[in-house]
């Protein structure tokens, strides 16, 4: 493993509460990320984010991603896996895994930092990590998007 991370960050106008809600429950990533999910926050739980609805099963998206750890409202962690696009890196035995961090800065102020790391070294493996790198600019993008609504 290698020590490069990607992170990113966002100052959003939402309560810690509805930050939380938005990236634990089924209901609030719908908000933002993908177009369905099967969540459930406890340890091993699945956090599997579907964005290619018309792919086959294990193609549509973060089939197989666990969630790793958490402490309500303060931090969030889970497993992750590349695009189907990535077979050499989604196959793979390893996963990375994302830790994202929650700070309230006021009664309608939240800082959220994301952070994806356990990255092997290999060319597919920079490509991957290339490809999140943009890919979570996005997400966060939909994500204050969300929480200006």
């Amino acid at each position: 493993m290698n020590n490069k991370i990607i992170k990113k960050s966002r100052t959003v106008n939402c309560s810690l509460h509805d930050v939380w809600q938005k990236w634990t429950t089924h209901e609030g990533l719908l908000t933002f990320f993908g177009r369905d999910n099967r969540i459930e926050l406890k340890l091993g739980g699945p956090f599997e984010i579907y964005f290619l609805m018309d792919n086959p099963p294990g193609l549509k998206g973060s089939e197989g991603c666990k969630v790793l750890s958490f402490l309500p409202q303060r931090m969030l962690s889970y497993t992750w896996n590349a695009p189907p696009e990535y077979p050499e890196i989604r196959n793979h035995d390893h996963q990375t895994w994302v830790v994202i961090f929650f700070k309230p800065l006021g009664d309608n102020k939240t800082e959220v930092e994301l952070n994806h790391l356990g990255w092997l070294t290999g060319e597919q493996w920079d490509a991957v990590y290339d490809y999140f790198d943009e890919a979570w600019e996005s997400v966060l993008d939909r994500f204050e998007k969300s929480c200006a609504r």
